[in-house]
């Protein structure tokens, strides 16, 4: 399957559904009260974490989800039926963004994880809600509310304990290879490996990690050279990084520390978080003859430094290079490095208005005319169609608490002006 690590498409949750006004219509029983029943609620957009998926394949060719509008209230006060969910699957390691603002939604990092990006809208009271001793007959009832529309960047980020990080040709592909039994591609060109490769390798004290064999860097990499921030973007979520160097230097033809510097530079440069995981580097091709004295100054160089001698080509000292990865896993907290913290993903899960908004706009626009606009007003306009004398009572007494009349007198509205509320036109009687 084609490897896809980053989709846009648009997510809709469901309208709630109308309530209904309705009366009791039976035999022998004069004046039956209101039963109009409620609306069903919208469905909702439900994201699930799949480790059986490896691509955001299925989300780059279908744009648009939609989940189903709640249905309308019923006579003898019957609720609507809600609306049925949507459900998406997604690969574990997948983060999703408001491709509007780039703000984080959710970051998925265990299988089965679920949760509900776009939440469907509240269906509405039928007539029988607002009966009451002053109202004994109400013709009043609420429209669902609107469902959320969110535009969605998805970025598929390689979950794995270890990252093999290196320039193209260093050797990532074969040391793979020899470790697990994936089978990445290998020759002898720059970028062979074009998208992360999987392993599952083990040590010999038992312990079980993945490796990923990430895409080759080149100088320029965090400015989205080569392949640039489609490699960077996987290595964030790597517990520990595996630095990969060809101590051949290319057969003699290149400057080894001068290579390992310009890998760390470009790490560096895309994330400082990149800088502080745990780094061993892996003095690879230590079997070819050019590698010998650059080993020893290398060595010398960086005695700091974890350094794992070994020969991917020949199998040569990959035990104890495993073993070195496990150390440094244990040293680490068990849970996934994430994009974003856990503990403070909550506040993005679900998308819903905001009752603390007040964005009222009034404009003036001449002979006797004017607009009303604004979140809120909205809300209350969808809320209270008015198709009912009661109805309309509701929705000038929720303008009124809104304050809408007095900012009206306040900007000289005068008795007769047309008052445009979206697509209705009243007459201001003040």
């Amino acid at each position: 399957m084609k490897f896809v690590d980053i989709a846009h498409f648009n997510i809709k949750s469901g309208n709630g559904g109308n309530g209904a006004v309705s009366f009791r219509r039976e035999l022998y029983v004069a004046n039956g009260g209101p039963n109009g029943g409620d609306g069903g609620n919208g469905g909702d957009i439900i994201f699930i974490a799949d480790e059986g998926k490896s691509s955001l394949l299925d989300l780059k060719f279908q744009k648009f989800y939609v989940a189903q509008d709640g249905f309308k209230g019923d006579i003898k006060n019957m609720h609507g039926k809600n609306g049925k969910h949507t459900f998406i699957k997604v690969p574990v390691g997948t983060v999703l963004f408001n491709a509007d603002n780039n703000e984080v939604l959710v970051d998925f990092i265990t299988h089965n994880q679920s949760e509900t990006i776009a939440k469907g809208g509240r269906g509405g009271k039928g007539n029988a809600r607002f009966a009451n001793s002053r109202n004994k007959a109400p013709t009043i009832f609420e429209a669902g509310d609107p469902g959320i529309e969110l535009n969605i960047k998805a970025e598929l980020k390689v979950l794995a304990d270890v990252g093999f990080v290196g320039l193209p040709n260093v050797g990532k592909s074969t040391l793979l290879r020899s470790i697990s039994n994936s089978k990445p591609e290998v020759a002898d060109y720059p970028f062979t490996t074009i998208n992360p490769q999987l392993g599952i390798s083990s040590d010999k004290k038992g312990r079980t990690f993945t490796v990923a064999d990430l895409p080759g860097l080149i100088e320029g990499a965090n400015l989205g050279k080569g392949l640039g921030h489609e490699f960077l973007r996987h290595i964030e979520r790597c517990r520990i990084i595996c630095h990969v160097v060809d101590m051949s230097g290319n057969y003699g033809l290149e400057d080894v520390a001068k290579n390992y510097e310009l890998i760390k530079k470009e790490l560096v440069s895309y994330d400082f978080n990149l800088e502080s995981k745990i780094e061993i580097i892996v003095a690879n091709k230590i079997d070819l003859k050019e590698a010998e004295d650059n080993l020893i100054s290398f060595k010398e160089k960086y005695k700091d430094k974890q350094i794992v001698e070994i020969s991917g080509l020949k199998k040569t000292n990959i035990d104890q290079m495993l073993l070195k990865i496990g150390d440094n896993l244990q040293l680490i907290d068990n849970k996934p490095l994430s994009y974003v913290n856990k503990d403070d993903a909550s506040e993005y899960m679900v998308y819903t208005f905001k009752d603390d908004i007040n964005d009222i706009k009034i404009k003036n626009l001449g002979n006797n005319k004017w607009s009303i606009t604004g979140d809120e007003v909205l809300k209350i306009y969808q809320k209270f169609p008015i198709s009912t004398n009661d109805n309309l009572l509701v929705f000038n007494d929720r303008l009124k608490k809104l304050g809408v009349y007095d900012m009206l007198r306040e900007y000289g509205a005068q008795k007769g002006d047309v008052v445009k509320i979206f697509e209705l036109e009243l007459e201001w009687m003040d």
